[in-house]
């Protein structure tokens, strides 16, 4: 623990540290980039095989099929729950500080949006397949490779000593991988420095990142409202009423995972920090993190749904368009299966907000306001996202030995 507790303060440093030389440096600091990348390309690396051997070890751990059926329906409950309350307090937030009114549009459609197209439901349904998992893995296209580590580790179970074998090895893997997760991490503060100060720096230091925050600072400020309601109110609660857990100390537990989201904004590179942090900090049992975090960091995107929620909304009293009550039911129904199509790489609620603005008719070039910023505000709901993954864990993991193993 008194390892972690070292390497979490050194983080930190990082972070600020990061923050005032992009702040006053500005695009001088474009220069250590790539120190930010090799870090970033060293967690991704460890990605796919950490989600591969996590799932089948995880899903093997559960034993019988009936045991598996439970876990995870006790898991999607969880994702589901927790995404809808986050786009429902998005929805009263910006409804509430209305941030659109008075703000002019003055964007262009944003290149790179513009050949995007929504995304249905028959779209995110084939996302789960993939007819060739080598491509996949090569996109670091996640939603297909955990479809199928969870059917290949489900029949890995109904093979007998046969199968035994097989899991023993992807076990061995498993541990090995988290080996190597240490070792990255033991780069993490200076990685993270290099990431935090080069991304404020590109954005032109810190006068121009405040002349642009200045602009729609109203949205800004409610998005971070809304995100921390759901950090420090709903999803604690949640902690509370299920695990009867300290939600203070498994926030302290969890912090290494939460620095590392914010600073790389992807919640599948944190995947190996967060299992980390689920199993050795909080006491999480294994065969519950490596079944729901590997998922959560694809499928559970409470601050993905959120803000794509809130930034409709904005878009919509920016240019006078009143939406009703059915028109923000359908935003509230397309954010969150937008949350669940976004892969847990950077930016990735940017193409998915296509979706969730094309459902109610509003212009797609309302996101060009919103990319100056999005970038910060990006890292903010990652952050989000691996807290929602991380309290799941406990929270499945507690029902888990309530109902499937009490039977």
């Amino acid at each position: 623990m008194k390892n972690n507790n070292w390497l979490l303060y050194f983080i930190l440093v990082g972070i600020i540290l990061g923050g005032i030389c992009g702040w006053w440096f500005g695009p001088q600091m474009t220069a250590v980039d790539w120190i930010g990348e090799i870090f970033l390309n060293a967690l991704k690396m460890l990605v796919i095989p950490l989600i591969i051997s996590s799932l089948i070890v995880g899903i093997s751990g559960l034993g019988d099929i009936t045991k598996v059926g439970k876990t995870g329906v006790i898991t999607l409950v969880y994702f589901m729950t927790t995404t809808a309350f986050s786009v429902v307090i998005g929805l009263s937030m910006v409804n509430l500080m209305t941030p659109g009114e008075s703000v002019e549009m003055v964007s262009d459609l944003p290149e790179g949006v513009a050949s995007k197209r929504a995304m249905g439901i028959t779209d995110i349904l084939q996302s789960f397949i993939s007819p060739n998992l080598v491509k996949s893995m090569m996109e670091m296209d996640i939603l297909p490779i955990i479809i199928f580590s969870l059917v290949f580790g489900g029949v890995l179970t109904t093979l007998g000593e046969k199968g035994k074998g097989v899991i023993s090895f992807f076990d061995t893997v498993n541990e090995a991988i988290m080996k190597m997760v240490h070792l990255v991490l033991y780069v993490a503060p200076l990685g993270i420095f290099a990431l935090i100060a080069s991304k404020l720096g590109a954005a032109g230091g810190g006068d121009a990142f405040w002349a642009e925050l200045m602009k729609i600072g109203k949205f800004a400020f409610t998005v971070l409202a809304a995100l921390l309601f759901h950090a420090i109110v709903v999803l604690p609660t949640i902690l509370i009423f299920f695990t009867r857990r300290n939600p203070i100390k498994y926030f302290k537990g969890a912090s290494p995972a939460l620095t590392t989201a914010f600073s790389t904004a992807s919640s599948s590179a944190t995947l190996p920090v967060t299992i980390e942090c689920a199993e050795e900090n909080n006491g999480v049992s294994r065969q519950a993190s490596l079944f729901v975090l590997p998922i959560g960091a694809t499928v559970n995107m409470d601050g993905t749904a959120m803000y794509e929620a809130i930034a409709a909304i904005f878009i919509a009293q920016m240019i006078g368009v009143p939406l009703g009550f059915s028109e923000q039911l359908i935003i509230f129904v397309t954010a969150t299966l937008a949350a669940i199509g976004a892969a847990g790489i950077p930016e990735a609620g940017l193409v998915t907000m296509v979706m969730v603005l094309q459902s109610v008719g509003l212009p797609l070039e309302g996101i060009g306001m919103l990319l100056s910023i999005d970038w910060f505000l990006d890292r903010c709901r990652t952050t989000i996202n691996v807290w929602g993954d991380s309290i799941g864990a406990a929270v499945v993991d507690k029902l888990e030995e309530k109902y499937v193993e009490g039977g």
